[in-house]
């Protein structure tokens, strides 16, 4: 029987992988060539239970009212070790996932979309404390890779359309995505694993679980992890050192407290994004390997020189974003938190999270902008005596946060009533500044902080204090038959800023909608067949920063806009169906979103430059789509899932200037780094000894212009990992071997799209993308080898 499966699961893949790479060859372009408990208001089935005790990597969200879907931790286990939980989940229907390196950890690549919505219009929760919209430079939260490793992410669950009420963010326009960290176990033990791979990666992880202690309901665990890898172009180390810590009290009927710390230290050295006029001139192929050019400082320094006397630039190089010297970015986190879980009485519970978070971080950039000016000090204070013609550039940010979640929730007889709020108080402060760097020799390291700056281009503090709260009810009718569930959230977030230096927006500006409504029902037509709706409105709080959001401008520019100015608001209608009998898992969903005041940050010269941001609101969008999914056990060793997603978005308007004249055609354009196809499958095969899975993902053409005249042609992309769990005792004891390989047809394709914001048109006129560092390229095949081991 076993070969059996193991012959039809790769007949089926074999069917999958051609059929799907001559689809993205079809349609690619030459820009190309070249269970924790649910929240109120939803319902846990026993499809849901016995998903969980058949060890499902997927789980397609049974007793929701809503899209959602979760991936558990077997299904992390068999990334390569270090990826991001964000690369987890890119198998899911909806979910668009793009990065620059083959752990998708890199976050200046890193993106993440839900139905067309970037990542800095959805939720990020982790064990129900917010992350912000873990934008790269976040500033009210961070990244997830940054938050917990991966190893001890014991769930991760998306929801496409609309996350619950209770969700502690103010960025979910179009859905959200929760991380639950893994529980300590009940017995003492300890998990070691090493890994090597290709550009001489080198990554460790040790955790130690204490068991139960003693008598009492007392334990934990403690654990840390180290990785150091090379560029897989380019030169420079990527590093990160990660402490987790976690505490679980049980309480019995009284219920329980936790605790957690998470410090994460991070160094990454930056791939260079490129330009179509290097594609045009050098060619895909010889533009695809082009990186930041370290440790080549004469060439750098020469084409500062070029750009600031009006002179020629060295061959091949024709302007002074074709390349840079380094540029580096910098993170140390610190994050905890103590929940108490209390049962206060029959039916009646309270949950209640208390959070602070510490970060200080740093990107940093040799600009050829900006010589370096004499009498300029070096990091240790010392004059430097040879100035260089580049100098090295900051964004500094430090943010701390401190925050509250508290939901109560009262079941009796057929309904349960929830009622919780969320505050926050963050302050945020950041700057740019310039340090001076020394001729022929770089004295300075991109993945340092620095000191003794020559120039602050700009430094301000920003305080954005959140209120949030929600009412919802949950009733259960004709013996659970049909599930109505219904209620709304209010928020109100205060932003201030106060700008110290530099030529950007000081000022107050709030965002308050006490009133978003939330409605859905679930009917089960049979055991195994359900049918769910659901409508949700949402707003997006706006963002205090330097670089983004409404104080990102001038100070007549946010003068102006401000008494215009509304937040992005959202209305999704999602209806659909799902099928669990025995081995099989189905869903089905069709949704429509009507976007409204979308707001756009427009580029005023290179990206990188640093100017102030256009800002304006760019009208509507209308977005309709459907998602089906299919996960199907063969046998107890053998499981198949697919899915396909369609998605259909447009802007409604065009853009148009002060005076009503035409800025931008968008009107009927699709919406930017939107595919409108999606197909991906996966096979995974586990015996108890014998592991892996193959999965290939494809993703039709993107454009990243709002006039639709840059594209990134359609891809597919395929990972594999295949291990081996030895048998015996004492040393061979929970010993594993296992090998992964990332983007196993060695597909070159563009990735991440609109690093430096999204142009308006391809030509080279003011606004235009030929001569703007805005994309990157993906990371060729990759291999990695991993030995794990228990104690």
């Amino acid at each position: 029987m076993i070969g059996a499966s193991r012959l039809l699961a790769g007949a089926a893949l074999a069917a999958l992988v051609p059929a799907l790479a001559s689809a993205a060859d079809v349609t690619t372009q030459a820009a190309s060539d070249a269970v924790s408990a649910p929240a109120a208001g939803d319902t846990a089935t026993d499809a849901d239970q016995g998903a969980d005790k058949n060890k499902e990597i997927v789980v397609l969200g049974f007793g929701r009212s809503r899209q959602v879907q979760s991936v558990t931790a077997a299904d992390i286990a068999l990334q390569t070790p270090g990826s991001s939980p964000l690369k987890a989940i890119e198998k899911l229907p909806g979910v668009q996932f793009e990065a620059a390196d083959p752990f998708g950890a890199y976050e200046w690549a890193v993106r993440i979309s839900l139905r067309g919505f970037n990542q800095n219009q959805l939720g990020f929760t982790l064990d129900g404390i917010p992350l912000g919209d873990m934008s790269y430079g976040n500033v009210n939260g961070l990244h997830i890779s940054r938050a917990i490793i991966s190893e001890n992410v014991g769930r991760t669950e998306v929801a496409q359309g609309a996350g619950a009420l209770g969700t502690a963010s103010t960025s979910n326009l179009g859905g959200t995505i929760q991380f639950f960290s893994d529980s300590p176990t009940a017995v003492a033990g300890l998990k070691t694993s090493g890994t090597y791979g290709a550009d001489d990666t080198y990554r460790a992880y040790i955790r130690a679980d204490s068991g139960y202690i003693g008598n009492t309901g007392l334990k934990g665990y403690l654990s840390y992890a180290f990785l150091k890898a090379d560029k897989w172009k380019g030169d420079g180390p990527q590093r990160q050192h990660q402490v987790n810590a976690k505490l679980v009290e049980d309480l019995g009927d009284l219920g329980s407290i936790s605790a957690f710390f998470d410090y994460s230290a991070r160094r990454e050295t930056d791939y260079q994004d490129l330009t179509l006029n290097l594609v045009s001139r050098l060619g895909w192929k010889a533009a695809y390997r082009v990186d930041n050019i370290r440790p080549d400082y004469a060439t750098a320094e020469a084409i500062a020189r070029a750009y600031q006397n009006g002179t020629a630039y060295p061959a091949p190089y024709q302007n002074a974003d074709d390349v840079y010297y380094n540029a580096g970015g910098l993170r140390n986190d610190y994050l905890g938190g103590i929940t108490f879980d209390a049962h206060l009485a029959p039916g009646l519970s309270v949950k209640t999270t208390g959070y602070y978070h510490n970060n200080k971080g740093q990107g940093s950039w040799f600009t050829p902008y900006t010589a370096t000016p004499a009498g300029a000090l070096d990091n240790d204070g010392n004059v430097i005596t040879n100035p260089s013609p580049l100098s090295f550039r900051t964004t500094e940010y430090s943010i701390r946060r401190g925050g509250v979640t508290s939901e109560a929730t009262y079941e009796t007889g057929p309904n349960t009533f929830a009622v919780g709020g969320w505050y926050e108080s963050n302050s945020f402060h950041q700057a740019r500044r310039y340090y001076g760097l020394s001729a022929d020799t770089p004295d300075r390291s991109a993945l340092d902080f620095q000191s003794n700056p020559f120039a602050t281009q700009y430094e301000g503090s920003f305080d954005t204090e959140t209120m949030q709260y929600h009412v919802e009810d949950t009733l259960k009718l004709f013996d659970d038959k049909l599930v109505l569930n219904g209620g709304w959230k209010g928020v109100r977030v205060n932003n201030t800023a106060h700008v110290t230096t530099g030529p950007l927006a000081s000022g107050k500006i709030d965002a308050k909608d006490w009133f978003q409504p939330q409605a859905g029902a679930v009917y089960h037509l049979a055991p195994s067949v359900e049918i769910f709706a659901d409508y949700t409105e949402n707003m997006r709080a706006y963002v205090s920063a330097l670089t983004t959001g409404p104080f990102s401008t001038t100070q007549a520019g946010f003068d102006a806009l401000k008494g215009n100015l509304k937040p992005e608001t959202s209305k999704t209608y999602e209806g659909g169906a799902r099928f669990h009998a025995g081995p099989l898992q189905a869903s089905a969903v069709g949704y429509f979103i009507d976007f409204k005041n979308r707001l756009a940050a427009f580029a005023n010269g290179s990206g990188i430059a640093g100017n102030p941001a256009i800002l304006s609101n760019v009208g509507g969008v209308h977005a309709y789509g459907a998602e089906l999914s299919v996960n199907y056990r063969l046998t107890h060793a053998l499981s198949l899932f697919a899915n396909y997603s369609y998605n259909h978005s447009k802007y409604q308007d065009n853009v148009v200037n002060s005076d009503g004249s035409l800025y931008a055609a968008t009107k009927g354009k699709y919406v930017v780094d939107a595919p409108e196809h999606m197909i991906k499958g996966e096979v995974v095969y586990d015996d108890g000894a014998i592991f892996g899975r193959i999965g290939g993902n494809y993703m039709s053409k993107r454009y990243f212009s709002y006039e639709n005249d840059l594209v990134a042609g359609g891809r597919f992309t395929a990972d594999a990992s295949i291990g081996y769990r030895f048998k015996g005792s004492g040393w061979m004891k929970e010993l594993s071997i296992e090998a992964n390989v990332t983007n196993l047809t060695d597909k070159k394709y563009i990735s991440t799209v609109d690093d430096n914001n999204v142009q308006v048109r391809a030509d080279s006129s003011p606004g235009g993308d030929f001569d703007n560092p805005n994309f990157m390229v993906g990371a060729p095949r990759q291999w990695f080898v991993t030995l794990k081991k228990g104690f």
